[in-house]
């Protein structure tokens, strides 16, 4: 069944009080009575006077958009000139006001987006003339916003997105805490499911019967037709097993189990066959959701694992630096290592022969610029069975030969996925098992090849530029030729509702905080003015959410006290890098001061990784240049190096700086690193001097380099903006900063270095507090176990829920095929220089 809402809904007719929209296609919902319309009902009851002069003055700035600061910021103005208006502070309407996330301004109405938590989300409107209070629906308060663009969005037909109708059957939990659990959450809906009666057990049985690797049977074999006879069957194979020595090879009672209805994949000894009998006996006698994932866990269901992540120079060596390429690049080399190892130690206790493979699917760029990534296939250093595989960009015209921009890409991705696709199955000789998508390009072109080929789907967003650039939505245009955000954001919302599961590394990613939006949470609702209208996305509740945190390589990233493991050999090119005095193309300023601890920063050099604002941090304060000496690694000298246009102005921006704040002597700007044994032995460096990591980014996903400094026992001052404020327990770990506030990081750190000085071992306190944070949560080892856990429970889930991802499926199709490759259409194909 398809919901032709899609293709249009009318908009409410525009009128200072905009009824709701009516349209015969979409799905009609009851909606609870509003706690904060109640709210700010009782504050004008009580407080009339006060919440008049407030929202007045919100009127009073002109018809526009309100962020929460600045609500915050008119409170306060409104209270240092009457002391009368304390009583908002008391009253019900300061919960509205901590909720919301914006305000919409049309004199005279002040409409606002309020967000009791995480996930929830409510709309109010105030008529400050007339003193009433409206609530709206999601799809009025949208076009109340468009409105604001003065007459550009008057037709009345617009198209909307809403996949609710599609997820109305899919259990999801209702509390925010559960967000991000999602696997937990569904094992605990099968297993409920499972224990009504034997009738529900038929998916698994079936499942089980069906399960085949390369035209092999797995598990079960034709012996074993209803659940009575599998329940049998395992108590004689039980009984079997229980009488042979543990450590039996499965080859010496083979053929006695296919006797029985077995087939391989229950162990390669009779211990571990006797553990899986076992499970799926407790299964089919009273299921619970520890058993079942473990036992769905352990069915052999992964073999081989495409990761696709197209854009970037993706190479093992001399790459990191270079435009769009850093963490993701780290991530993915690290995560193929583990996942190989933990794939060869489950094939094994699998009791099987099968050799695994790995793919990492990348862009082909025939001008490599001394990397590799003009070479069709790589093996992974470190790995067997792990390669990379480029397939270049193709247009009509032939192939691409330069580098192209993360934000251009958009026109070549559905001819890469075909040829993608071509070149996947020569290598494997055959489909794989999983397909996991990086960042929004990678997320889509696995769209692609999952429905292709019919595969479970992985999705890894790394970061959603929507939260990076606020309100690149309703003003997608100002953005459109240099970021092509519409596509982007299209391209999102296709891939994140096809994914059978996501993995984010922190719960921010998916949900926020309490006081701000998560990236997948900001694609719930959203206008794209002209566009479409997204009235409902994607819902953070839905249980394809988990949260699998990385962890750094620990045979590169090791704690600094580690001495016998350090590379010593490296330490003169390193000194070279701080203290050397010639001034280069790898490296501008002067250390005059060694004996002072360093401030160290390493990030891509763009706009969002705010290393420039690091600088000026460092830069304004006396006392902290007192103390200390700033070290930044990241991006070229010179803007002709660069092609990358948020590069070049922040290369302008530092070279402006330095000269500003006169910062020679005690600042040292050193070009991107590329080599990674060097880089963590730089970490080690920098705490042999007793320093600090510091990560100033705007807003960061995750943190890798937060990770991988802990890892080095580097005491680490990380953003509060995004996946560092969860690695980081403020004060005990490691320290929050907000980039925002440059004064208040310039203190923070101040009274970290007078603490070491006062205090001697305060700096090992913080260090060995930020080593146990990563031992117990981010290592690759529990990466990689738990995401081939959850491969298995929702391989499983796939199969039992087949019709509705259909019909999912079919409605995407739709979007994709009449929205965003008509888009894409718009994007200026590259043009290669003349050779």
């Amino acid at each position: 069944m398809l919901y032709v809402s899609l293709l249009s809904s009318p908009s409410p007719s525009p009128s200072p009080s905009p009824s709701p929209p009516v349209s015969t296609f979409s799905v009609s919902l009851v909606v609870p009575a509003s706690t904060m319309r109640k709210s700010i009902e009782d504050t004008l009851a009580a407080h009339r006077n006060e919440l008049v002069s407030l929202l007045s003055r919100y009127v009073d700035r002109g018809n526009g958009i309100l962020q929460p600061h600045q609500m915050i910021n008119e409170l306060e103005n409104v209270i240092a000139e009457d002391e009368g208006m304390l009583k908002l502070k008391d009253s019900p309407f300061s919960i509205v006001l901590q909720s919301a996330q914006e305000a919409i301004v049309q004199t005279p109405f002040v409409a606002l987006a309020l967000r009791p938590r995480p996930g929830v989300w409510e709309y109010v409107r105030v008529n400050v003339y007339e003193l009433s209070v409206d609530l709206l629906s999601v799809a009025e308060y949208l076009w109340f916003k468009e409105e604001l663009l003065d007459g550009e969005c008057n037709d009345k037909y617009v198209l909307e997105l809403d996949l609710e109708p599609f997820n109305a059957t899919f259990p999801r939990p209702t509390r925010s805490s559960s967000i991000g659990n999602g696997v937990q959450f569904l094992n605990r809906h099968l297993s409920s499911i499972m224990f009504r009666n034997k009738e529900s057990l038929e998916p698994l049985l079936d499942f089980l019967r069906t399960h085949k690797h390369d035209g092999h049977a797995m598990m079960l074999n034709d012996r074993i037709q209803s659940i009575p006879r599998l329940q049998s069957a395992l108590a004689k194979a039980e009984e079997y097993l229980s009488k042979l020595p543990a450590t039996t090879p499965y080859s010496d009672f083979e053929f006695d189990l296919q006797g029985m209805g077995f087939e391989r994949g229950w162990g390669d000894t009779a211990q571990r066959g006797s553990e899986m009998v076992h499970l799926l006996l407790e299964i089919l006698q009273a299921p619970d959701p520890s058993t079942l994932e473990t036992f769905l866990g352990r069915i052999p269901m992964v073999f081989n694992v495409v990761i696709v992540s197209p854009h970037g120079y993706f190479g093992q060596a001399n790459v990191l630096g270079l435009p769009d390429t850093g963490g993701q690049v780290v991530y993915i080399l690290d995560q193929v290592r583990a996942l190989e190892n933990e794939m060869l130690l489950r094939i094994q206790n699998q009791g099987l022969d099968v050799i695994p493979k790995i793919l990492i699917v990348t862009r082909l760029i025939p001008d490599a610029k001394g990397t590799t990534c003009n070479q069709r296939l790589e093996r992974i250093s470190g790995t067997e069975h792990t390669h990379i595989l480029r397939v270049p960009f193709r247009t009509e015209n032939g192939i691409l030969r330069k580098w192209i921009s993360r934000f251009d890409v958009w026109p070549y991705l559905e001819t890469f996925a075909e040829d993608a696709s071509n070149e996947i199955a020569a290598e494997l000789q055959g489909v794989p098992d999983l397909i996991i998508g990086n960042y929004s390009d990678g997320n889509l072109v696995a769209t692609l090849l999952s429905n292709k080929l019919g595969i479970s789907q992985c999705n890894i967003a790394h970061a959603l530029e929507k939260t990076k650039y606020p309100d690149s939505d309703i003003y997608w245009k100002k953005h459109e030729d240099k970021y092509h955000f519409s596509s982007q954001f299209t391209a999102d919302l296709i891939a994140m509702n096809n994914a059978d599961f996501i993995i984010t590394s922190t719960y921010q990613e998916i949900a926020g905080s309490k006081n701000n939006v998560g990236q997948y949470e900001s694609h719930t609702a959203f206008t794209l003015p002209g566009l479409y209208r997204v009235v409902h996305g994607i819902d953070v509740f839905d249980p394809k959410f988990n949260i699998v945190s990385p962890g750094a390589d620990m045979c590169i990233y090791f704690p600094y006290s580690e001495k016998e493991r350090r590379l010593t050999a490296l330490h003169g090119s390193i000194e070279e890098l701080l203290y050397g005095t010639e001034q280069n193309e790898e490296h501008i300023g002067i250390l005059s001061d060694r004996s002072k601890p360093i401030v160290f920063s390493m990030a891509r050099l763009d706009r969002v990784k705010n290393l420039t604002g690091l600088v000026e941090c460092y830069g304004k304060s006396t006392k902290l240049r007192e103390l200390v000496n700033l070290v930044v690694v990241g991006g070229y000298m010179d803007v002709k190096n660069s092609r990358d246009r948020e590069e070049v102005a922040e290369i302008e921006k530092m070279h402006d700086l330095v000269k500003k704040y006169n910062l020679s002597g005690q600042f040292r700007w050193i070009a991107a690193q590329m080599n990674r044994a060097r880089n963590g032995e730089l970490y080690r460096y920098i705490a042999d001097t007793k320093g600090v990591f510091v990560q100033p980014a705007f807003y960061e996903a995750f943190g890798l380099t937060v990770v991988e400094a802990m890892t080095c026992g580097l005491p680490t001052f990380a953003t509060c903006h995004g996946g560092p404020a969860e690695i980081i327990e403020h004060g005990i770990s490691g320290f929050h900063i907000d980039p925002y506030h440059q004064d208040q990081v310039a203190a923070l750190l101040i009274d970290f270095f007078d603490q070491c000085q006062k205090h001697p071992g305060y700096w090992e306190k913080i260090s060995e507090a930020g080593l146990k944070q990563i031992y117990e949560r981010y290592t690759w080892k529990i990466y990689s176990e738990r995401l081939l856990n959850l491969a298995g429970v929702y391989g499983f889930w796939k199969h039992v829920s087949k019709l509705e991802r259909r019909e999912t499926r079919r409605y995407l199709d739709m979007f994709y095929i009449l929205k965003y490759r008509n888009l894409v259409k718009s994007i200026p194909l590259a043009v290669d220089e003349q050779h």
